[in-house]
């Protein structure tokens, strides 16, 4: 059964002894690193589909070439403004990374090594963090790409590419401490403190940073006491009247809780003095993702950048929510939890392949 995502791997660049020789010989073997994922070599059973799909759409990506800006911008924007559409484009970067990095896992060609190092160099000495949580939180697909590949990458390119994730850990830190000043009003305790908390619990377990750690945990801590009521609903489904901010809100502190997991702490199932946790905010949603529940969206929301939204056509602004966007949250949960796993197939029948291709230690 799959268990864990690859945000799990998240926290293997503290487990890595880099000793693995950063020489990209066309045979090379990857280095064996003490990780929880362990991506499945392609072969027969249907179990290993998602590999097989991994590799299949990286070799098709192999001549592609970077786009790393120095800043990405598309919070608050509508189609075609400001910069919107060239971050739109450079971001496309982040995940292909991942993919690059995955497909250099399952089948050891130093070709796919050989791009994640050119994707990571480029963004690592371009890239000038703007520490707006919605612009950055895709961030993730280029920090799974650092730590699947980290032992193994020109010291150039590693020590780059950690200087940003400091930077990016540190700098959040800074900000979240800074509140309320230097922030939007109800920004310190709604989704997109949810995602400020992800990369920073992200970014320390990929450098392996207790300390850095530690601080993640009391912000998770405080953010399940500020955002999540005790029976589980979210503040953002008040102010937004829609689960998509319900999603968009959870599945950042799934995130969160998968990076720290091989830390041993339970994140999930942290319960403030109230009662409310992010187990239960699972919970609350679960109904709606199964289809005993539907809402229409946005109804009543109070942000009128969400009417903008609906007014441009951009597609789940209104009408009823779909529970397919739900999918990669509950396949992330259910890494944590073999009880979300029902639910997950429910809304789609086999995880994203960046999660399905890999396999965990039980």
């Amino acid at each position: 059964m799959l268990r864990g995502s690859i945000a799990l791997s998240l926290a293997i660049a503290a487990l890595f002894t880099a000793t693995a020789t950063a020489q990209m010989r066309g045979t090379m073997t990857p280095p064996r690193a003490i990780t929880l994922c362990q991506p499945k070599a392609p072969g027969a059973g249907e179990q290993n589909a998602s590999a097989k799909q991994v590799l299949a759409a990286a070799e098709k990506h192999l001549d592609d070439q970077p786009h790393a800006l120095a800043h990405v911008h598309t919070e608050g924007t509508l189609p075609h403004q400001g910069i919107r559409d060239q971050s739109i484009e450079a971001e496309r970067d982040w995940p292909l990374m991942r993919q690059a990095a995955l497909a250099w896992r399952l089948s050891a060609d130093a070709r796919y090594l050989h791009q994640v190092d050119a994707y990571l160099a480029a963004w690592s000495n371009t890239y000038q963090p703007d520490f707006n949580p919605i612009d950055e939180t895709n961030l993730d697909g280029l920090i799974d790409a650092y730590v699947l590949t980290s032992a193994a990458l020109p010291a150039s390119t590693r020590d780059a590419t950690r200087a940003l994730l400091r930077k990016l850990g540190d700098g959040y830190i800074a900000r979240i401490h800074a509140f309320p000043t230097e922030h939007k009003p109800g920004t310190a305790t709604n989704n997109w403190q949810s995602h400020r908390i992800k990369l920073v619990t992200l970014a320390a377990a990929a450098l392996g940073d207790q300390a850095m750690l530690k601080t993640a945990h009391e912000l998770f801590e405080r953010q399940v006491a500020d955002n999540i009521k005790p029976d589980g609903e979210v503040i953002d489904f008040a102010e937004r009247d829609a689960l998509h901010y319900v999603v968009y809100d959870l599945q950042p502190l799934v995130a969160a809780a998968l990076a720290a997991k091989p830390f041993g702490d339970d994140w999930l199932r942290y319960a403030t003095p109230q009662g409310a946790s992010l187990a239960k905010a699972l919970d609350w949603l679960r109904p709606y993702a199964e289809g005993s529940r539907t809402h229409e969206e946005f109804v009543h929301t109070r942000v009128k950048f969400d009417r903008d939204r609906e007014q441009a056509g951009e597609k789940g602004y209104s009408g009823p929510w779909d529970p397919k966007t739900a999918a990669t949250l509950y396949w992330l949960a259910a890494q944590l939890d073999d009880g979300y796993l029902p639910v997950a197939q429910r809304v789609s029948p086999a995880p994203p392949d960046w999660i399905g291709a890999c396999s965990y230690g039980q």
